[in-house]
């Protein structure tokens, strides 16, 4: 298989609120289909993401408000979980703030040298969005980065 590109799919419960939500972090509305709109597409860059009106994939999110840490259960989540990677994971997160987007876990280091935050779509779905950080001299993640 030689891959060319891949769209995630993920389902929403109401089109217009998922295209606003998705406008709060930059992304534009691409395109809609049928009579009423039940499927459409948002943009950024050259980066695409299908939103299916009730259907194609679930949705939801479990009985903790953190994604991450003690306070979390990532088994728990009913959602799609995707990575998304930026170049300022601070300036997301004071977009997210800004626009009331839900952190679920705030701009952190990780020991796998990245700087990740979560937020959640109004559907339960989960973005990490992260940044690569520098990392120490001779670490095996310097040396295989």
């Amino acid at each position: 298989m030689h891959v060319k590109h891949i769209t995630p799919i993920l389902n929403v419960s109401d089109l217009a609120q998922s295209f606003a939500w998705f406008g709060k972090l930059g992304w534009k509305k691409g395109w809609e289909w049928g009579t009423p709109p039940s499927f459409g597409g948002v943009n950024n860059g050259h980066f695409e993401i299908f939103l299916c009106l009730d259907g194609q994939g679930g949705r939801g999110w479990g009985d903790h408000p953190a994604t991450f840490g003690p306070e979390s259960s990532e088994v728990a989540e009913k959602g799609v979980w995707m990575s998304v990677w930026v170049d300022d994971a601070d300036a997301v997160h004071r977009e997210c703030i800004e626009h009331g987007i839900e952190v679920t876990w705030p701009p952190t280091d990780m020991p796998w040298n990245v700087r990740e935050m979560h937020i959640r779509h109004p559907d339960g779905h989960v973005f990490r969005i992260s940044q690569r950080i520098e990392c120490a001299p001779g670490t095996p993640s310097a040396e295989g980065a």
